[in-house]
């Protein structure tokens, strides 16, 4: 609990350091704080993990571990935001606050207990997003993304506290250990109630974490929000969301799975035909990896189809994959853009040829992104693809290896534009905090890709 309350303060030091105009300052003490945080939760990794807080909040190693990912994505998002939010102007000390607020939710919600716990932890992570999508006032689709959000937000938590009230009317508790025991107790006499509860966070989360049907809000508000924002919600909002995703299903849910395994099934095909087939078709860089951050939800649900700690490592691999190889992906089209104006492909044109090293970044992205040997990306797909042979989804795993092909096909696009579409083109200078954020997400997605052994088998 001391890193989330490190955290708060946190948030807090630093709005009163944008008051009193440190602005040099904000970058190194939140890198600090966040630092600070992450040694509560390595102190705690040796202990006996007990619910604390009268059973609100559990430290086990499942949410040390998503903690300590969150907490290591945005140390490399906060190194690129000091570059780009200096563009913004003087008052950038809101964008660090509210990142570092939202990120104390997302932790909150990794380390649930409590079903009132998950609540809060959403609409602590929820609120500030929402401002940080809208937050370039002058910016129409910035002003539309935060709109969306609220409305679509706001709605998926209304089902979300819906589905937690039908839990307690049939459990008459918000804890997770009593809400395991009477499924236990009662496989064969669960109430409608309960069962209607279930259907309802599945549609609650679905929103949250973009799968379909419930992803519409997705595209226009990644694509209308910063882009350092929009590279926070693909990463660290969605990493928080499947785990808690996974925890809830896993541990008080599993008993009951061949009511909802149908249910998730369908979601996740319908997930990754409409991210794939849709990216297929973008002409921006960033809307396609909108699309793809979609299409990588239907992957991240085969581990809640494949219940067991087999299915946490392989979503504790394939969502850290992702979130480094999107840092990269992101990163590099914030450098692109600066330097032609466009999010189109056609601004990566012949950017290899006098940009050596950041296209050879971009390219490696890309490549654990497709899934390729040899990368961090492979690996998460492969674990995930085992889960579900493991547990007979056969017709689930053709359709997942037809998307993945798809998925190659686009991703491509941007390798060709770089490598073989010649333009004459200026040098990009990219800054040393650039130049640390690209090189440790690359060696990361190619140690991971090489020596997978490092975290598996970690949770």
């Amino acid at each position: 609990m001391g890193a989330i309350i490190t955290l708060s303060l946190l948030a807090i030091l630093v709005l009163y350091l944008g008051l009193f105009k440190a602005k040099k300052t904000l970058l190194p003490i939140s890198v600090l704080g966040l630092v600070v945080a992450a040694a509560f939760y390595i102190v705690l990794w040796n202990k006996t993990a007990i619910p604390l807080f009268n059973g609100m909040v559990f430290f086990d190693h499942f949410s040390l571990v998503f903690s300590l990912l969150m907490i290591g994505i945005t140390v490399l998002i906060l190194l690129l935001a000091k570059d780009y939010f200096d563009i913004v102007g003087e008052h950038v000390a809101e964008y660090f606050a509210l990142i570092l607020f939202s990120l104390t939710g997302g932790l909150i919600i990794v380390s649930f207990y409590n079903l009132s716990m998950l609540f809060i932890g959403v609409e602590i992570m929820s609120v500030a997003l929402y401002i940080l999508a809208g937050i370039r006032k002058s910016d129409y689709a910035s002003n539309e993304a935060s709109l969306k959000y609220f409305l679509m937000g706001a709605f998926s938590t209304g089902f979300l506290l819906f589905g937690i009230a039908l839990i307690y009317g049939a459990t008459g508790s918000f804890g997770m250990s009593e809400i395991q025991l009477y499924v236990q107790n009662n496989v064969q006499n669960i109430s409608p109630l309960f069962y209607t509860g279930i259907i309802l966070f599945i549609i609650g989360l679905g929103f949250k974490i973009g799968a379909a049907p419930f992803h519409f809000w997705v595209p226009d508000v990644y694509d209308g929000s910063p882009i350092l924002i929009t590279t926070f919600m693909s990463t660290v909002v969605k990493v928080a969301a499947i785990a808690a995703f996974l925890r809830l299903f896993w541990f008080c849910f599993e008993p009951l799975s061949a009511f909802w395994t149908p249910v998730l099934s369908v979601m996740s095909i319908a997930t990754l035909f409409i991210g794939n087939i849709t990216a297929l078709m973008q002409q921006s860089f960033k809307r396609m990896l909108t699309y793809s951050s979609v299409s990588h939800v239907g992957y991240m649900l085969f581990a809640i189809l494949s219940l067991g700690g087999e299915s946490a490592n392989a979503i504790l691999i394939y969502v850290g994959a992702y979130s480094l190889s999107s840092i990269v992906a992101f990163a590099g089209l914030i450098a692109v853009k600066r330097n032609s104006g466009s999010e189109q492909f056609e601004s990566f044109n012949g950017l290899a040829k006098k940009n050596p090293y950041l296209s050879f970044v971009i390219a490696i992205a890309m490549l654990s992104l497709a899934g390729i040997p040899l990368t961090a990306g492979f690996i998460g797909k492969f674990m995930m693809f085992s889960a579900a042979l493991n547990n007979y989804h056969i017709i689930l795993l053709i359709i997942a290896v037809m998307n993945a092909v798809i998925g190659i096909y686009y991703y491509f696009r941007v390798i060709v534009a770089m490598y073989f579409k010649p333009l004459d083109r200026e040098v990009i200078d990219l800054n040393l905090n650039y130049k640390i954020v690209l090189t440790i997400a690359t060696i990361l997605t190619i140690c991971l890709g090489l020596y997978p052994a490092i975290i598996t088998n970690i949770v």
